[in-house]
């Protein structure tokens, strides 16, 4: 399944469903319906993009401390195939900031 984010201040942003479940529950829609369906309102985006810095930044420091910790034990540090966390959420973050200054809601399910 795909996840169309749109809103009248961007294009439409399209997510796998594994991806968009990820950031929705990242920026708060843990309700199986707001996973489906939902809007994020102007006033709910700084705190959602703040929610998303935030998630990026612990992914990144738990990747770091693990290659640290394999070289520590002589080991190859482990490398994570596919794409991170950073990469999928930044086109999100791009939006939500834009939508911000512009004062419009996303929706999504609809």
């Amino acid at each position: 399944m795909l996840y169309k984010f749109k809103s009248k201040a961007t294009g439409d942003l399209i997510m796998l469903e594994p991806n968009a479940r990820q950031i929705l529950k990242i920026i708060g829609k843990h309700d199986p319906d707001t996973l489906v369906k939902g809007i994020l309102l102007p006033e709910q985006m700084p705190g959602a993009i703040l929610a998303l810095q935030t998630a990026i930044a612990q992914d990144e420091a738990l990747k770091q401390q693990q290659a640290q910790e394999a070289r520590q034990r002589d080991e190859l540090p482990e490398q994570t195939p596919g794409i991170s966390l950073r990469q999928r959420a930044t086109p999100f973050i791009d939006m939500l900031k834009r939508c911000q200054r512009e004062k419009r809601d996303v929706v999504w399910g609809v």
